[in-house]
């Protein structure tokens, strides 16, 4: 049984939510999110509040995509209405980011720049060695932050590349401290 999935969602003010031919749209101030429950799952909504439960607790699957669905209603919920917000650090010698409209453009130690065109519905800005990226879609967001952090890994020795904000490295010595041994 799923325990998150017991919990009703909560509907903040100045966000509408309407169900269309099996779909669930939620609208608010940061855009308009849909989602399809699977099969299994009823989708209600109760005045202010969203529950989430299954239609047959005994069918195969039905207690994972219970919690499942419970979540990615709430993060749609709170992605049209407050949006979601992810941070990447650059950390080398020479290397930087500047915003064009849709697109990045980096400098990450290659030979050539790279230009990464952002998918629609995220918005970026670079302030110093950060890129601060958001979206009401917090799946897009993280697929979007991951690909970037793939264009230049940080590595282990000096911690050059782009890595998450909040990510720690975990840092080698290298070859001068294994010599002093």
């Amino acid at each position: 049984m799923s325990r998150l999935g017991k919990l009703p969602i909560k509907i903040p003010a100045g966000v509408t939510v309407k169900f269309d031919n099996k779909k669930f749209i939620c609208q608010g101030p940061k855009g308009e999110l849909s989602l399809t429950p699977h099969k299994l799952i009823n989708v209600v909504v109760e005045g202010d509040e969203i529950k989430v439960s299954p239609k047959d607790m005994e069918a195969k699957g039905a207690s994972a995509f219970w919690g499942l669905t419970w979540s990615l209603v709430r993060n749609i919920v709170i992605g049209v209405h407050e949006g979601f917000v992810r941070k990447l650090e650059i950390n080398g010698v020479g290397y930087r980011a500047v915003v064009a409209g849709d697109k990045i453009n980096m400098s990450l130690g290659y030979s050539h720049p790279i230009e990464f065109a952002l998918p629609v519905g995220v918005t970026a800005s670079v302030a110093a060695n950060v890129i601060t990226l958001e979206s009401a879609n917090k799946g897009l967001l993280g697929e979007t932050a991951a690909k970037i952090r793939k264009l230049r890994k940080p590595e282990p020795y000096k911690g050059k590349g782009v890595k998450y904000a909040e990510e720690v490295i975990r840092r080698k010595a290298g070859k001068a401290a294994a010599k002093t041994k």
